[in-house]
């Protein structure tokens, strides 16, 4: 479903907002954001507050260029290694190809303080737009987004309100939903396995859709475990050997990601652990590299290069109409693989 709301009048930020937001000449700011010159540590912490708060970017090629933009969207998202973000990318570029424009990627490893410092980066080349993982960002980034006067689209999330425009899926919906069916089959001794939060903002929604989900049921999660680093097989073996000794009576392990999924499943017919006779399994994300495992893993898809493609084609045709924003919203609706470990009744 695809919303449009009115643009709002936008324009990038300067030199001189940033002086009459400290108190100090347009040559003082200068001076301070280009860290050359005679300032006085108040005065530069005054300066450096104030442009922060407001989320001026200096801006790099300034008076290099008629149209004060370059032909980069920037796309910055948490992970190169996760599979996710490649399917992404690849939907990304499907459009871009065909454009005059060009991406370039940065890479948050889900930290705030990283996320800020690759989008001041881009943001100081003047792209031609930004596409960012996930609606929560720090107060900085925030205002950088908002003062940028390109059109930004955030991905993968539509729990929550955007900058400009946002292209995802509702990740309390699948949540949710992934409850439904796994009580509606039957099971009841149900156990989650997910990345700790708050960082992974999309497995913690998934997580509270999936705990309203049983709940509308009256179904209490029997147990529960969050892990950090990588979502690797070894790791789904660990904690599902961790969860079945401390509550050997699962039924059911619905974890955040496939790999954890995968992992879990291993570990269940190592031990002759009958999937989905004794305990049924799903996952999230529909990766398809786990399509050959036997049997096939429950799990949702994330719609991952449709959102990269239409991320990337509200830039193109931002760009290519002279817009500085889009204001959509396009919620997408994934699709859940019943695979052969979440039985029918």
């Amino acid at each position: 479903m695809t919303e449009s709301t009115p643009p709002r009048n936008r324009r990038p930020l300067t030199l001189r907002d940033v002086s009459e937001a400290s108190g100090v000449s347009e040559m003082t700011v200068s001076r301070v954001l280009r860290n050359r010159g005679d300032v006085s540590e108040a005065t530069r912490e005054r300066v450096l507050a104030a442009s922060k708060r407001l989320g001026y970017v200096p801006n790099k090629i300034a008076g290099a260029l008629a149209s004060q933009r370059v032909n980069l969207v920037g796309v910055i998202i948490p992970s190169l290694s996760n599979m996710v973000f490649p399917e992404v990318m690849t939907g990304i570029s499907e459009v871009l190809e065909a454009s005059p424009l060009q991406p370039v990627v940065g890479v948050t490893h889900y930290k705030p303080e990283r996320e800020e410092a690759v989008l001041f980066e881009m943001l100081s080349w003047r792209p031609s737009g930004v596409i960012i993982a996930g609606l929560e960002h720090s107060e900085a980034a925030t205002a950088m987004l908002k003062n940028a006067g390109i059109p930004i689209v955030e991905i993968m999330d539509t729990d929550g309100e955007p900058v400009d425009s946002v292209v995802g899926i509702s990740h309390r919906r699948a949540g949710t939903v992934m409850a439904q069916e796994i009580v509606k089959a039957g099971y009841t001794r149900i156990g989650f396995i997910g990345t700790k939060m708050p960082l992974d903002h999309r497995a913690r929604k998934r997580f509270e859709g999936f705990t309203a989900g049983l709940a509308k049921a009256g179904i209490e999660m029997a147990d529960h475990e969050f892990y950090s680093g990588g979502s690797g097989l070894a790791k789904g073996r660990e904690l599902a050997e961790m969860m079945l000794a401390r509550t050997p009576d699962l039924d059911f392990l619905y974890c955040s990601n496939d790999m954890i999924a995968a992992g879990a499943m291993l570990y269940c017919m190592d031990k002759g652990i009958s999937v989905p006779g004794q305990i049924g399994i799903a996952g999230f994300n529909g990766i398809e590299l786990l399509d050959g495992i036997n049997p096939r893993i429950a799990t949702m898809d994330a719609c991952r290069r449709e959102i990269g493609v239409k991320a990337a084609q509200i830039i193109a045709d931002c760009t290519a109409d002279g817009a500085d924003q889009a204001s959509e919203r396009v919620e997408l609706t994934p699709t859940l693989n019943f695979g052969q470990t979440l039985k029918r009744r």
